[in-house]
């Protein structure tokens, strides 16, 4: 009995301090508003050309010349390079004297013309003398009739040399065009910098036989550097043009770099879910070699004032609102709470829903129940 007793006692003892320790009072750490707060949106990305062009010849020939080479420097209208032009300067010299036979068939035109139109005066002429005689029976009924056929052949003539005056003239117009489209086609064999430009790539030597279209060089505008990220669509949502961006080259991960947000792309690739997003650099460094990865931090807000949680303690969080554990009047409480935005450090700005005096755990531990005393302590500053 004895025994019995003080086992008892001691299983009693003992249930009551695990009862005494289970629902003391735990110290918990809590969130603190913090002041000017930046929400930046991570993205990872490509620097690239906003001014990117692929040259070549609009005919195919020959390659003979080339004057530029990779990583040269070229002015607008420079030229770059040349194909053979034997065969075009041919058909220039054809259509230059095709025009030329145009010109004299126009002035022999104009000159039989003239010539039928002096006979014709000349049979007019002779067709009112004639029929003035007629009338005092001086000629005869024939002679008048045959003097009438004449002005009238004149005339006809006339008409025949006005269109064949027509006639020169658009044959005139026609060998201009040709003129003006052969010229074209040779000037076609030169190939000249469309705009101020640095050679990329060349892609043609000398000797070789293209084809109308193929590139022959690749061309970037001078200062038309762009950073090109790509931001998950549901960080993406504050994006807006002008916003301030850091931007880290993998090639000089010590320097700092700064640019702004020139545009946002309107389709997102539906396969990765994340939205272009361009950057244009306010120093970008001295030399950019396209394609190389950059990562970028685009500041989307600054909070005056913001209390933020880590994402790790917040329970069924949907983007929109989750759970969290509070302090409410010395008890441990659950409650739902909206949010809005996300740091980079992965901690989310509590929009509202909570009561006056509530304190929000910023880490969760074991023993956490709805009612159980707790007292805050406040998370050591970063």
């Amino acid at each position: 009995m004895k025994y019995a007793l003080l086992a008892g006692g001691l299983l009693a003892a003992f249930l009551a301090a695990m009862g005494f320790y289970t629902n003391r009072p735990i110290s918990v750490e809590v969130a603190s508003v913090e002041s000017n707060v930046p929400v930046r949106v991570f993205g990872l990305g490509t620097a690239e050309a906003r001014v990117l062009s692929k040259i070549g010849f609009e005919v195919g020939a020959t390659l003979i010349e080339l004057n530029a080479d990779h990583g040269d420097r070229v002015s607008k209208g420079q030229v770059l390079a040349r194909l053979a032009i034997g065969e075009q300067e041919a058909k220039v010299a054809k259509a230059r004297a095709a025009l030329e036979i145009a010109e004299v068939n126009i002035k022999r035109a104009e000159a039989n013309l003239e010539k039928a139109r002096a006979v014709l005066a000349q049979r007019e002429e002779a067709n009112r003398r004639k029929q003035a005689l007629a009338g005092r029976d001086v000629v005869s009924a024939q002679t008048v009739e045959e003097s009438a056929r004449d002005e009238a052949v004149a005339r006809a003539d006339v008409s025949v040399a006005e269109s064949e005056i027509a006639s020169t003239k658009a044959q005139l117009t026609d060998a201009r065009a040709q003129l003006q489209y052969e010229e074209t086609m040779l000037r076609h064999r030169t190939l000249h910098a469309p705009y101020d430009a640095i050679v990329i790539e060349r892609h043609k030597e000398p000797g070789t036989v293209i084809k109308a279209g193929d590139p022959v060089f690749t061309l970037i505008a001078i200062g038309s550097y762009w950073g090109l990220a790509y931001v998950d669509e549901a960080r993406a949502g504050f994006l807006e043009e002008g916003q301030r961006v850091d931007a880290r080259l993998r090639s000089r991960p010590q320097d700092a770099f700064t640019g702004r947000v020139v545009r946002i792309g309107l389709e997102s690739d539906r396969v990765t879910e994340e939205r272009r997003v361009y950057i244009r650099g306010d120093s970008p460094p001295p030399r950019v070699f396209l394609g190389e990865q950059v990562e970028f931090l685009i500041t989307v807000a600054r909070l005056d004032k913001a209390l933020l949680v880590p994402e790790a303690v917040v329970y069924g969080f949907n983007g929109r609102d989750g759970t969290v554990w509070t302090i409410e009047e010395g008890r441990l409480r659950q409650r739902l709470v909206p949010f809005r935005h996300r740091t980079e450090d992965a901690r989310l700005e509590i929009a509202g829903g909570l009561p006056d005096g509530a304190q929000v755990v910023i880490r969760v531990q074991s023993g956490f129940r709805e009612g159980r005393a707790a007292r805050a302590a406040e998370a050591p500053r970063k």
